[in-house]
């Protein structure tokens, strides 16, 4: 007897299932995750979007509601995977799975904890995606990056973190702010570490190409317009979201949807993310820092060779230096 399926549908082709071609595998369905999962489901820039988590009704419960809004939605499939077997033939992996920081703990086992975490989660990623390009959001990123490269074994430029790619829209944010004029229009890096040693490029900030240092040499140092707030401000917008609401989450889930959609799509925008930088600037450690990146469908395409004033990369190097007093001490 015919189904309801044959009498409704006289079917041409055999729903043979194409290979998803722009698969994305997101590893933690936390306020991260999942703020990192609706953005890049409402960019309509995967196919497949696929999350796993060790809370398994969670990631169940979480990709239900998601399925359920999925009329409004233009990807195909979402997934809750049962096990790592699910998140084959990844083309992007973002990480954001990790453990928080306790009370009166040191960030070097906060960070040995958050490695242990990671001795899982990244062989079973590349088991089962090993052309696959990681993306890692967990914190502290710049040493967790690292870590994801060693326990790879991937080659550097599939390896990168979200880094201050967020640090620096909220740097052009509030200088746009400041100035009353949109953020789109004004262009300016923090680069180096995601976190208190991070480094504002001044010496690049601009309005539509205008040099802000070239109309005002001295604004860092006598600074009566307050521009050295902007950084400080920088700093602590994270630490004030988080006092305000509990966590950061949307700004990072736009931010990481932004680097999704130049690697899916191959775009070569620049991107201030997390990698390698032994080499570059007068750093000779391997550490992972963030640089203006080209980001394409191989990852990181090349690194701008950002000319920076003395001061600019003392700090940068100082930063290296701060990594690298925590990295050296790792058991991976």
């Amino acid at each position: 007897m015919a189904t309801l399926k044959e009498k409704l549908l006289h079917e041409v082709s055999p729903g043979i299932v194409a290979e998803a071609r722009s698969k994305v595998t997101i590893v933690g369905v936390g306020q991260v995750g999942m703020a990192c999962a609706i953005s890049i489901l409402q960019s309509n820039i995967a196919d497949d979007v696929t999350l796993i988590d060790v809370m398994e009704e969670k990631v169940k419960g979480e990709v239900m509601d998601l399925q359920h809004g999925s009329l409004f939605l233009k990807t195909s499939k979402i997934t809750a995977a049962k096990d790592y077997s699910d998140t084959a033939n990844s083309r992007l992996c973002i990480i954001t799975a990790g453990v928080r920081q306790k009370e009166g703990e040191s960030r070097l086992n906060l960070v040995q904890r958050n490695v242990e975490v990671f001795k899982n989660i990244i062989p079973n990623l590349t088991k089962y995606s090993p052309n696959s390009i990681l993306l890692v959001v967990s914190n502290p990123v710049d040493i967790l990056t690292y870590v994801a490269w060693k326990l790879s074994g991937f080659p550097s430029h599939r390896v990168l973190g979200s880094g201050t790619n967020l640090d620096s829209a909220r740097f052009r944010f509030l200088m746009g702010e400041k100035l009353k004029i949109n953020s789109t229009s004004v262009h300016g890096y923090i680069i180096g570490e995601h976190g208190d040693s991070s480094v504002p490029v001044w010496s690049g900030a601009n309005v539509a190409g205008v040099n802000l240092q070239s109309i005002n040499p001295e604004m860092e140092q006598q600074d009566p317009d307050g521009w050295k707030e902007i950084h400080k401000k920088v700093v602590d917008s994270a630490y004030e979201v988080i006092k305000l609401k509990g966590y950061t989450s949307w700004a990072i889930g736009l931010s990481v949807s932004s680097l999704t959609q130049s690697i899916l799509k191959n775009l070569r925008t620049v991107n201030p993310v997390s990698t390698l930088v032994k080499d570059m600037h007068g750093i000779t450690e391997n550490v992972f820092l963030s640089l203006p990146c080209i980001l394409g469908s191989p990852g990181v395409c090349g690194v701008l060779r950002q000319p920076l004033q003395q001061r600019e990369s003392e700090q940068l190097r100082k930063s290296a230096a701060t990594l690298w007093s925590i990295q050296k001490d790792l058991k991976l």
